[in-house]
């Protein structure tokens, strides 16, 4: 019992750590995750999940792989297919038959699997994976419609390259027993359970969505309640037919997103940190779970090299690119899909299932499974995931690198605000309700955009991918904290930002710290503070430090009243002044101060005058000005 719990305690603190270190590095979460697992595993055989959960491996795996494909499923809306509609669905169809062909041929004659194991393992190569595709995405910022499109099609094709898996088990299956079987036999049944497994899902997603804004499950119970729903709804689905618990989930998922069920959206913090521990504990597990002897196969032929370089050159590449002939996608998009497809949890997983299935029925070369699925894995994550950057930006479609701000609220300091940030390159957009408040921006031709933030139809109309720091400056601060509260999950508790209590509020008026943003500036101006100095013509000044021009001397140049908003790296990344942190300045930073006017002809004799001290000094380069 007590090396069980080691085992668990071990595998949680390589999956977080290893997701830690893909944070700070930037590297592919995924890769860190397979080789801590394999290093903790046969390298140096610390865990040995087999030995340590038995039998209970399977179905640990299988309901970790279940909820993660509702968790995806609970991020897809439809209103996204208005762009990518037709694509998703080519490559959900013709794209699955084409990537199964080409996937079959490839085992066969490059990898040279017997045909049977080649078939069942092209149909498992359709998956892409949600767990891999997502970061990704998140990583690279690239434009909407084609990553909604690569999106879409990693949680389609989960499911579907699991059910293709299947046909091509039970069909073999069948041949065993009866050799005079044919694909009529096997495909019809296969398709009558995946309707049923479909139908209990959006029945469960039904049942859900009616139970949920009637009151009938209290607010604690609901996270418990549906996550038991899954499994329950996974379990019985597979009583079925094998794997058919996985189109459940999905379309449970995918239904519940799409009913309107405003109470779910409590819950998304939730799923996603329960997404990523199962994540991070299953990689974890199964690349812990290798057997040296599996790998042999990799390291005694040229075969599976040859087959990796298949499927990344030819494999993929042709079956999107077939797939979306004759479609709106320009083809820069169509190339980049074709080159990103990553594998991940549901490839290893079911390769590993059916790996020990075939071998039952007496099919050699289903051992060879395991250790060729974490090949295509490991290969595809590191191909994908080190150069997806560069070819979204070499095909023309990567978002803004610099990390973007989002003003809620046009009033004349955000106008200013936005417009000093927009001078800097940084992509700023002010989101109002009130068009006639919008009109400054519109008018100083800045981006905006009208409508309600909270709204939950702003999620899908606007993108808010490139906007990596929030701050709420209406001019209502129970509803800038609101804005903060509702966005800190998604952002970073730590990048959203508000303007503080206001000076005549008092204790019992104030709003609790841990529902507000940080507050801006040391001071913690309030709203009314800023918009009253705004009135009376204070202004925001931008001073870029240098090495012979540091922040003493910023701030002696400055007013002495004047005071610091934020510093922008020389990369684009924002570092506010709060009233809890000062960030610190370093040459080649820009300081964003809101000062007072200055005398205009004192101003213009100190700069003569400095500029004089200049020519009369020894000291060479330029001294930054004040704007």
């Amino acid at each position: 019992m007590e090396s069980q719990a080691l085992v668990i305690a071990t595998i949680g603190v390589l999956g977080i750590g290893a997701q830690w270190v893909a944070w700070r590095t930037g590297w592919p979460a995924i890769v860190l995750m397979l080789f801590a697992g394999f290093m903790a595993g046969p390298v140096l055989g610390f865990i040995n999940p087999e030995e340590s959960f038995g039998d209970l491996m399977e179905p640990m795996i299988g309901i970790g792989v279940a909820l993660i494909l509702f968790e995806g499923g609970l991020s897809l809306d439809l209103r996204e297919l208005r762009h990518s509609g037709d694509a998703v669905w080519r490559l959900a169809t013709v794209g699955v038959l084409i990537g199964w062909a080409l996937g079959s041929m490839a085992g066969f004659y490059i990898a040279g699997l017997v045909w049977p194991v080649a078939v069942l393992f092209g149909g498992i190569l359709i998956v892409t994976g949600p767990t891999v595709v997502l970061p990704l995405l998140r990583q690279s910022n690239v434009q909407t419609r084609p990553a909604s499109i690569l999106k879409w099609e990693a949680i389609v094709n989960d499911p579907t390259g699991a059910l293709c898996a299947v046909i091509a088990y039970e069909y073999f299956r069948k041949v065993t027993e009866s050799p005079d079987a044919s694909l009529l036999e096997v495909v019809p049944p296969l398709i009558i359970a995946a309707v049923l497994a479909g139908l209990i899902g959006y029945a469960a997603a039904r049942v859900i969505a009616f139970l949920f804004p009637r009151g009938a499950v209290p607010e604690y119970l609901k996270v418990p309640v549906l996550f038991i729903s899954v499994i329950f709804v996974f379990v019985l689905s597979n009583k079925i037919e094998h794997e058919a618990g996985l189109v459940a989930v999905t379309v449970m998922g995918v239904a519940l997103a799409n009913m309107g069920v405003t109470s779910l959206r409590s819950i998304h913090p939730f799923k996603e940190n329960i997404a990523v521990l199962l994540v991070s504990g299953i990689f974890i597990l199964l690349s812990a779970s290798l057997q040296w002897d599996e790998l042999a196969y990799l390291q005694t032929s040229w075969r599976p090299l040859a087959f990796l370089l298949a499927l990344l050159f030819l494999v993929r590449p042709l079956t999107v690119l077939l797939s979306l002939l004759g479609s709106s996608v320009p083809w820069n998009e169509r190339l980049f899909i074709a080159w990103v497809a990553p594998r991940g949890i549901v490839l290893v997983a079911i390769s590993g299932l059916f790996a020990l299935r075939l071998g039952d029925l007496g099919i050699e070369g289903g051992q060879l499974l395991i250790g060729l699925s974490f090949a295509v894995v490991v290969a595809t994550v590191v191909a994908h995931g080190f150069t997806i950057d560069i070819a979204a930006r070499l095909l023309g479609i990567k978002g803004s690198s610099r990390p973007g701000l989002l003003i809620v609220g046009s009033t004349p300091w955000t106008i200013a605000l936005a417009k000093e940030m927009k001078a800097l390159k940084t992509p700023v957009l002010i989101v109002d309700p009130s068009w006639q408040r919008l009109g400054a921006a519109r008018r100083e031709g800045l981006p905006f955009y009208h409508g309600e933030i909270l709204n939950e139809a702003t999620e899908h109309n606007l993108d808010l991918a490139p906007y990596q720091v929030l701050v709420a400056a209406t001019d209502n601060e129970a509803y800038n904290a609101l804005v903060c509260n509702e966005f800190a999950h998604e952002i970073g508790r730590d990048m959203v930002f508000q303007l503080g209590e206001n000076v005549e509020d008092d204790d019992r008026h104030a709003l609790p710290p841990s529902i507000r943003g940080r507050a801006l500036f040391e001071s913690g101006f309030g709203v009314t503070d800023v918009n009253e100095r705004q009135a009376r013509g204070w202004i925001f000044r931008k001073t870029k430090l240098s090495e012979e021009f540091d922040f003493t001397d910023a701030q002696q140049k400055l007013p002495e009243s004047a005071h610091m908003l934020l510093l922008v790296r020389a990369g684009g990344r924002l570092r506010f002044f709060t009233h809890a942190a000062r960030p610190e300045p370093r040459p080649g930073d820009t300081i964003i101060s809101f000062s007072p006017p200055q005398d205009r002809s004192a101003e213009k004799a100190a700069r003569r005058a400095e500029r004089s001290a200049e020519k009369n000094s020894d000291k060479g380069g330029e001294k930054p000005q004040t704007a």
